[in-house]
């Protein structure tokens, strides 16, 4: 591939696909059901484990359409006006989104096993805010790696990525789905994981954590940002590990 077409619009089922999972974010929210959905209550609220795995599958595919899609616009534009092809499309974003789900699936079975470690040592237990705040920490730390800064580079320079990668068929078009989704979840997994930790169907938190991801990809100053966050990130983190009052509610606080 030498040369990208002019861009097209793509199709409403993108948009569409994003305002939904937003609207149903902002139902759950307003009619409270929304903390049924916290990964917390789907492993301790009597849910058998089957049924839990499914509720949460559901909800993090609406936060991955929710949060991660809109920041991928400006690539999935591109690939539209590359391909034509409502298939090849769809096959782009099964990728993408076949990324996504693995990692959801590895944070829920992880979480799973930190309920475990925390209920093995009641000192852990009575201390909620250690594993809060050592999100918070590690998600500032990993904003000054060389890993997200090599995926943010990718992911800031679509037109560069589809160049170097784009081939025709179904069969491509999910491997560069696939391959736009690993560097994306190499830019944001640690972002997430605070997402994950004040669950994953709080609104406010989605918002914030959405505009962030979104911005320190295709933002005017998105280089700026991302030390910035870091900083703020660590600096929270580590005022939560010594005061635990700073701690929202939302990710484990008194």
């Amino acid at each position: 591939m030498t040369a990208l077409a002019p861009p097209r619009r793509i199709p409403l089922a993108v948009p569409v696909a994003i305002a939904l999972a937003w609207a149903v974010a902002l139902a759950a929210e307003a009619s409270g059901t929304a903390s049924a959905l916290h990964h917390d209550g789907l492993l301790e609220g009597g849910v058998p484990r089957w049924a839990a795995l499914v509720l949460f599958l559901a909800s993090w595919q609406l936060m991955t359409a929710a949060m991660m899609l809109p920041s991928s616009l400006p690539l999935v534009r591109l690939f539209w006006a590359a391909s034509r092809r409502r298939e090849a499309l769809g096959a782009f974003l099964g990728g993408y989104v076949l990324v996504w789900s693995l990692f959801g699936l590895a944070a829920f079975a992880g979480d799973g096993l930190l309920h475990e470690l925390v209920h093995a040592l009641p000192a852990l237990e009575q201390r909620p805010w250690l594993i809060a705040g050592g999100v918070l920490v590690t998600a500032g730390a990993f904003q000054f790696t060389s890993l997200k800064d090599a995926c943010l580079d990718e992911c800031r320079h679509p037109a560069v990525f589809l160049m170097r990668k784009y081939r025709r068929g179904t069969g491509a078009a999910f491997r560069l789905g696939r391959d736009h989704g690993v560097f994306c979840l190499g830019c944001c997994w640690a972002l997430m994981l605070v997402m994950f930790a004040a669950g994953f169907a709080n609104l406010a938190w989605m918002a914030v954590l959405a505009a962030v991801t979104a911005y320190e990809k295709i933002g005017r100053h998105g280089r700026t940002l991302t030390p910035v966050l870091g900083v703020a990130l660590a600096g929270w983190g580590a005022v939560v590990l010594a005061h635990p009052a700073w701690l929202p509610s939302t990710l484990g606080g008194p």
